[in-house]
């Protein structure tokens, strides 16, 4: 898929790995949205990030906001990409101190992060579905292929190597991977592929309001290189996801090799 005029949304788009993902699909030539709630920082990201974004506010679990934000960019070009960043991290015990983890916690992970991711999964897909094909040139000798969109989520190492007090966390980033060969499969008849991509431990809002001595023991964890990832690397994974045609159906591991102990 060709970035050059094509829309795309972003969700959690006013920081972190969102905000990497839009400076950089704007940078190819893509009218991006960023999708992130009300109160966030979103109009000033867009301002910063130039004249090809665009800000939405939008609760990822709100059917009505995402659609008005897959509205607001097809006003400037057809939906083609669609990436969910948006997120939360909910630490606690299946049972602690205070007792059994609250179950509106977990739900509301569940909810954000998964449901939500869902939400604008199946939202973009129907825009996307009445896209004209594009074809997509690839190398000499290689045939070429006909694409309407490319939606890559975003799950994280925790889905795989969930470690204490992740149990919320894991099972809805687990979600999110599993989800990810159905949908393949689900929307390969309307020419949109799927990819899902698990970071690892990367520089983000999230992770910078941790001890430093809990970043640097993560960091540590980390095989090659040792230390956290960044948001300009999510952002070109996904830049070659989307531009790659063969690459669908998959969960994509972006963590230096570390692979999470207990704690």
């Amino acid at each position: 898929m060709q970035l050059t005029d094509a829309g795309a949304i972003v969700t959690g788009g006013a920081s972190g790995l969102g905000r990497g993902t839009a400076a950089v699909l704007a940078a190819a030539g893509a009218q991006v949205v960023i999708l992130d709630l009300p109160g966030s920082p979103g109009e000033q990201t867009a301002q910063e990030l130039g004249d090809r974004v665009r800000f939405a506010p939008a609760d990822v679990t709100d059917e009505a906001s995402v659609q008005a934000a897959i509205d607001l960019v097809q006003q400037r070009a057809p939906l083609r990409v669609a990436v969910s960043c948006a997120g939360i991290a909910t630490a606690g015990r299946t049972v602690g101190r205070d007792g059994p983890l609250a179950l509106d916690a977990f739900e509301r992970t569940i909810r954000i992060n998964l449901i939500g991711t869902f939400n604008v999964a199946r939202l973009a897909a129907a825009a996307m579905s009445a896209n004209d094909p594009v074809v997509v040139q690839t190398l000499p000798g290689v045939p070429d292929t006909a694409e309407r969109g490319v939606i890559v989520n975003t799950a994280s190492v925790a889905a795989f190597d969930g470690q204490i007090g992740q149990a919320a966390y894991s099972a809805s980033k687990g979600g999110v991977a599993a989800m990810t060969l159905p949908l393949a499969r689900d929307l390969s008849k309307l020419l949109i592929r799927v990819v899902t991509i698990a970071p690892g431990i990367m520089q983000t809002p999230m992770m910078a309001g941790m001890p430093p001595e809990v970043q640097a023991s993560l960091e540590e964890q980390i095989p090659h290189p040792s230390r956290m990832g960044t948001p300009a690397e999510y952002a070109g994974l996904v830049r070659h996801i989307v531009e790659n045609p063969l690459l669908n159906g998959e969960t994509i591991r972006l963590d230096g090799a570390i692979r999470m102990g207990p704690k």
